[in-house]
């Protein structure tokens, strides 16, 4: 989940901190652990999203299309398994990245693989197969439930929502609206006790370097940043 969140989402679809090179392509490896396609090819569509949130051209949105579909049937069908490079051309330079978004599937099958040599057939069951359906179903909930269920603290142009159940799950991403309303942040949850554990493991990992460039949540005129 944190290479999701914090990978495919905040880094390669927001570039809300900044990494070196090294740990670019360690973040997008670790994304793509999750088998969600590689990390340009998600960040393009995520940046369509965004451009185009709940209105015509939003590829998942459960007002436009329906439920299921922005849920999980924009995934499973082939209509969007290319994307626009240019939408993404900061990262598409890389040769590794480009590399590995081609070989998307290397990852997720190294990581599968070693579950099953440490934990055998059962844990390869609960460990790799199960876990990454799970992980499916929660990532995909944030374009479908937190887009119909929630509060909504500041007028965006979408239906994005607050979710306080799908901010736990996702480790922070389920502060929807407040992520519409600011998408450039790299915090999510912007009240004190609106947890967001990925971005708490991004703060940590910059006392030791690792990120740089947190970029802080957008100041609003009465409301303490």
């Amino acid at each position: 989940m944190f290479g999701v969140t914090a990978g495919y989402h905040r880094y390669f679809g927001h570039r809300s901190y900044k990494l070196d090179r090294a740990a670019q392509f360690a973040m997008a490896f670790l994304a793509q652990t999750s088998a969600q396609k590689g990390a340009l090819w998600w960040a393009a569509h995520h940046r369509v999203h965004h451009r185009e949130s709940d209105r015509e051209g939003d590829v998942h949105s459960p007002s436009r299309h329906g439920f299921l579909w922005a849920h999980v049937g924009w995934v499973l069908s082939n209509d969007f398994d290319h994307y626009d490079p240019r939408a993404v051309s900061e990262f598409a330079r890389y040769p590794e990245l480009a590399w590995l978004n081609r070989h998307h599937w290397v990852p997720t099958v190294l990581f599968g693989g070693a579950v099953a040599l440490l934990g055998g057939w059962s844990g390869f069951v609960w460990g790799y197969v199960v876990s990454t359906v799970a992980l499916y179903h929660c990532t995909f909930a944030i374009n479908s439930m937190a887009h119909l269920w929630g509060t909504r603290r500041f007028e965006t142009r979408d239906e994005s929502r607050n979710n306080w159940w799908l901010a736990l799950i996702t480790l922070g991403e389920g502060w929807h609206n407040n992520h519409h309303y600011s998408p450039g942040s790299c915090r999510q949850g912007f009240r004190w006790w609106e947890l967001d554990v990925t971005y708490l493991v991004l703060k940590a990992l910059s006392w030791f370097g690792i990120v740089r460039d947190l970029r802080p949540f957008r100041s609003i005129a009465g409301l303490p940043s």
